[in-house]
């Protein structure tokens, strides 16, 4: 590919929980979610977007919940990050058997079952439209998967960070609470600050800001919003510069 047309190329990197996976259960991976994600995924894909996938690992392990029992935070960190590992297992699996593909890296050098993460080979893997999905958190503890996202949404060189939620954006108080919530379109990073809107942990934005990294929230399942956002129509909210 040439670097003209590595320009016209839209590469994003959708950021989803490990619950979402979950469904209404709220533990382990339900094969309806997995598949309608790896089909929305597998779509986007075929009309020339590069998509990247952090997945998180709430939906099997939190090491934070543990910490708080007396638990170890380094080493429930860990675990939690291997649970990050299991569920981009099933991803990768879930988009090879719909046609896609796909390449599974970790922070962690597990070579039996995953790459090593490498940001070199990731984007010679995504200039060659393999979809990536990057697991294992940053590789340290105390970083959360949204921090994850974005460092790796800057080092793959990302147009965009997608981030799903609940909810279709962000809003100026918790919609399910209260009524008068109002939705923004279009925030800045400083109306973020100043505004106390809660989009990710304070070290995923700052990193975030400093490297003009856009961030877009948005529903996953709202239907046609993952189509509109990874090709850049509005959708959600959107924060940057």
């Amino acid at each position: 590919m040439s670097s003209e047309q590595k320009q016209n190329v839209r590469r994003i990197l959708l950021k989803i929980s490990g619950e979402a996976l979950s469904g209404e259960s709220g533990f382990g991976i339900d094969p309806k979610v997995l598949s309608a994600t790896a089909a929305a995924i597998r779509k986007v894909q075929l009309q020339g977007v590069q998509t990247v996938l952090v997945i998180g690992g709430g939906n099997i392990f939190r090491g934070a919940a543990l910490q708080k029992a007396g638990f170890d935070r380094v080493t429930g960190d860990q675990m939690g990050m291997l649970a990050t590992v299991m569920n981009g297992l099933a991803m990768r699996e879930e988009l090879k058997a719909q046609g896609g593909s796909c390449v599974l890296m970790s922070a962690y050098g597990i070579p039996s079952i995953t790459e090593q993460y490498s940001a070199i080979v990731g984007r010679q893997y995504l200039d060659a439209g393999t979809s990536l999905i990057v697991s294992g958190g940053t590789g340290s503890p105390f970083f959360t998967t949204d921090t994850a996202a974005v460092l790796r949404a800057i080092e793959l060189n990302c147009s965009e960070v997608l981030k799903a939620t609940k909810v279709d954006g962000i809003y100026s108080a918790d919609p399910v609470r209260d009524s008068s919530a109002v939705k923004y379109d279009d925030l800045t990073f400083d109306e973020v600050i100043s505004k106390q809107l809660e989009v990710m942990d304070l070290t995923a934005f700052a990193l975030a800001r400093e490297h003009h990294m856009p961030i877009r929230v948005f529903s996953m399942s709202k239907p046609g919003a993952f189509d509109r956002a990874a090709v850049g129509d509005t959708e959600g909210t959107k924060v940057h510069d």
